[in-house]
């Protein structure tokens, strides 16, 4: 594994798309392709064989039924780039552990993936999967929508000042500067937050702004008031924002939740993906 995350150096050598074959990956492995091939990364397409050790004495070749299907899930993903990028299962009994492990495996610098999988609820803005990989990983994870693509227009960074989103405007610096895209920075306060904590709202913006002008970058940055999720995804739609860069917990964040509510809220409901960056 490299020894800085992306968030820290900027560099993004190893991409690594998580598909199940289902139609909520399309927009995953779109993006993930375009992104790797604009930072000149490896890329490489991963899919879980789900093989439960309890079961397979009693059910006869289950290893080789979970390892022919999670080779028949890549499939889109090897038409969509010809062929010519990496391909690898691994093996599992849960897919979000799979693909955690994987990552760290191969050293990824960021995992693409889809807001949700086969197992997926329509009413669950999130899957279960996606949060837990998310929660888990040590990489930051692009969580795609099905119409997603590559960034083309504008970068909206979610700030709060907690270390999260410190890590989260490293992050959005870094892709801006390599895509050469305006950034707008965005911090939410709630109708019951003291004047102190609007005050350090507005810090956190400012602070962030400075820092990204500072890079040479197009930035404009403000603090908005509302829900925080809803305030994000219409900051990032007025914005035309075409992807939106979160930390994955506030400054109330619990160590032990795997995902705060505001980071799974917006990517259950932005329009376009969303990276979550951890310290």
């Amino acid at each position: 594994m490299t020894s800085k995350t992306f968030s820290e150096s900027g560099v993004l050598n190893k991409v690594l798309v998580a598909t199940d074959g289902s139609d909520y990956s399309a927009g995953a492995i779109r993006t993930g392709i375009a992104l790797a091939k604009s930072h000149g990364a490896h890329l490489t397409g991963l899919s879980i064989a789900l093989n439960n050790p309890e079961y397979s004495t009693l059910v006869p070749n289950l290893q080789e039924e979970a390892e022919k299907r999670a080779r028949e899930a890549l499939a889109s993903f090897e038409a969509e780039t010809g062929g010519d990028a990496e391909t690898t299962t691994y093996e599992a009994a849960d897919p979000a552990q799979g693909i955690v492990a994987a990552a760290d495996e191969l050293g990824a610098d960021i995992i693409v993936m889809g807001r949700r999988g086969k197992r997926g609820l329509a009413r669950v803005m999130v899957g279960e999967a996606t949060a837990r990989v998310v929660g888990h990983a040590t990489c930051p994870v692009l969580v795609a929508p099905r119409p997603a693509h590559l960034w083309e227009k504008h970068i909206l960074l979610a700030t709060d000042g907690s270390p999260y989103s410190e890590a989260a405007a490293r992050a959005a610096g870094h892709l801006a500067k390599q895509a050469g895209l305006p950034i707008s920075v965005v911090s939410v306060v709630t109708s019951s937050h003291s004047e102190e904590r609007r005050e350090a709202a507005e810090q956190a913006v400012a602070a962030k702004v400075e820092r990204l002008k500072g890079l040479g970058l197009q930035v404009e940055g403000r603090v908005v008031e509302g829900r925080p999720d809803e305030a994000i995804v219409k900051a990032a739609e007025e914005a035309g924002a075409d992807l939106i860069v979160v930390g994955s917990h506030g400054r109330t964040g619990l160590k032990r939740i795997l995902l705060g509510s505001v980071a799974e809220r917006v990517i259950g409901n932005a329009n376009c993906p969303v990276l979550v960056v951890k310290p």
